[in-house]
C-alpha cells in the first residue's frame, strides 16, 4: 500500500502544478479539488487489496474523465463510507433482539429547547416509530466507534502556536488517505435564505463556525456545539446550557457561543425538526484549525449530498435544512430578494447539501488541520498565515 500511496501522492503534485489555475481561479480550484477527492476517495475505496493496475487506472481516470463523471464518483465514494459509518452506529446503539427492553419503549425522543420556547403546547406531530437505542454517553460511544473502524474524534486545546487558537480537533486513532474523518454540523441555507443567517448582513462578524460550499450553500454549526446526550428531535436551536468537558474561552474558534441575533423561530425553518443522533462522534468538523506557518493541512473540504432517501441513515447526518428543501431561483434587486421556479441539480432525489473532511494523508493521533483560504486579504486576522500564498491570490482576484 506504501508504494501505491506514493504514486497517488505524484499524481497529485503533478495536478497541483496544472497551468490552468491561472483562468477563472476559483471555478477551477473547485475542479482540482473534485480531483483530488476522486483520487483520494478511490484510493481509501481500494482498501489493502488494491495493485498497482488499479492505482494507475484511478490516475489515469483522474487525469481524463469528465468532472461531472468525478464528481458523481466522488459521491458515490464518501456515500460509501458514510454508509459503513452508520451500519457501525447501529451495532453500536441498537440493542440484541435478545437484550431485555427498558420500560421506555413508548418514550418519544426529547425535544430541544425551541419547541417549548415557541408553541410548545400544540399539537403532537405524528412521527415514524424510533427504534430503542442503547443509553451510552458520548464518551463511551466514541471510544466503541474507536473499536469499531479505528478512529474518533477528540476535542481539546489546539497545538497552533498562537493565542486564540482556543481549541482544537483531534484525531484519535488512525485513518487512511482518503477516509471521512469528520462531518459538518448545523443548520443550512440555501441562498434563498441567507438573510435569515443569525446576524445578517454580517454573519461572521463574531460566528467562526460558517462554513460555505462552492454552490453558495451555507452551514452554520453554531447551534450545533458539542452535540449533545442522546437521539432528539433537533430543531437548531442554540444549546445554551450545554457546556464541554473542557473551559471555555472566547478565544478563536470559541467566539460562537455568543449569541447572534434573535433565535430562529420554527415557523421559517419549514419543519419541526428532525430525529437526529447528537451523541455523533465525527460531528465535530467545526471545530478544526487552520495550521500555523510551516505547517500543512492534512484534510480537505469534500460536498456531500446526503439522498434524503436514505431513511436508514438520517439520523446520522448531523444537519437540517433552514426553510423549504426544494432548491429555488434567486436573484436581487437592490434590498429585496425575489424567488421563482423550483430547479433541482440534475435528480429528482431530494438531498441535504452537507460537507464533510477528506484525510489527505494518513493519520495517526494528531491534530486535525484545514486550509481556511479565507478570500478576504482584509478581514484576515492577525494569526492567518496562507497555506500557499500565491494561489490565494490568485483566489482572491477571482472572487
Amino acid at each position: 500500500m506504501a508504494f501505491l500511496f506514493n504514486k497517488f501522492q505524484d499524481a497529485v503534485r503533478t495536478l497541483a502544478k496544472s497551468p490552468t489555475f491561472s483562468r477563472d481561479p476559483r471555478k477551477l480550484q473547485f475542479e482540482a479539488d473534485i480531483n483530488l477527492l476522486f483520487m483520494y476517495t478511490s484510493f481509501n475505496r481500494l482498501g489493502k487489496n488494491a495493485d498497482e493496475a488499479d492505482a494507475e487506472e484511478i490516475i489515469d481516470m483522474a487525469s481524463n474523465a469528465s468532472f461531472a463523471d468525478q464528481q458523481k464518483l466522488v459521491q458515490e465514494n464518501i456515500h460509501y463510507q458514510i454508509k459503513s459509518f452508520c451500519t457501525a452506529m447501529d451495532k453500536i446503539l441498537l440493542p440484541d433482539t435478545n437484550e431485555p427492553q427498558e420500560s421506555q419503549s413508548h418514550a418519544t425522543p426529547s425535544r430541544s429547547g425551541l419547541n417549548f420556547a415557541v408553541g410548545g403546547n400544540g399539537p403532537t406531530i405524528d412521527r415514524p416509530d424510533v427504534p430503542e437505542r442503547r443509553p451510552l454517553k458520548r464518551t463511551e460511544l466514541s471510544q466503541r466507534l474507536k473499536d469499531s473502524i479505528g478512529y474518533t474524534l477528540d476535542v481539546k486545546p489546539s497545538q497552533i502556536p498562537h493565542n486564540e487558537a482556543g481549541q482544537g480537533l483531534y484525531l484519535n486513532g488512525e485513518a487512511n488517505i482518503g477516509a471521512v474523518i469528520a462531518m459538518y454540523p448545523g443548520v443550512i441555507y440555501s441562498s434563498a435564505y441567507y438573510r435569515y443567517i443569525p446576524g445578517y448582513p454580517r454573519v461572521d462578524a463574531q460566528n467562526t463556525y460558517l462554513i460555505t460550499r462552492y454552490d453558495g450553500t451555507v452551514i452554520n454549526a453554531q447551534p450545533w456545539g458539542y452535540g449533545a446526550e442522546g437521539r432528539e428531535l433537533w430543531d437548531g436551536s442554540i444549546m445554551r446550557d450545554m457546556k464541554p468537558n473542557t473551559e471555555i474561552t472566547e478565544k478563536g474558534s470559541d467566539w460562537f457561543w455568543k449569541m447572534l441575533g434573535k433565535p430562529l423561530q420554527n415557523s421559517r425553518m419549514g419543519s419541526s425538526g428532525e430525529i437526529l443522533e447528537r451523541r455523533n462522534p465525527l460531528a465535530l468538523a467545526h471545530f478544526v484549525n487552520h495550521p500555523a506557518k510551516e505547517m500543512v493541512p492534512n484534510v480537505m473540504v469534500c460536498p456531500y449530498d446526503f439522498p434524503l432517501t436514505e431513511k436508514d441513515m438520517r439520523a446520522y447526518i448531523p444537519n437540517i435544512s433552514f426553510g423549504s428543501a426544494e432548491q429555488v431561483n434567486v436573484r436581487r434587486f437592490g434590498s429585496f430578494w425575489f424567488r421563482w421556479g423550483s430547479r433541482n441539480s440534475g435528480s429528482d432525489i431530494p438531498v441535504l447539501k452537507t460537507i464533510v473532511l477528506v484525510a489527505t494523508t494518513a493519520l495517526c493521533d494528531e491534530e486535525v488541520l484545514l486550509n481556511y483560504r479565507l478570500s478576504n486579504s482584509e478581514r484576515r486576522p492577525s494569526w492567518y498565515t496562507p497555506v500557499d500564498e500565491e494561489k490565494e491570490m490568485e483566489l482572491n482576484q477571482g472572487s
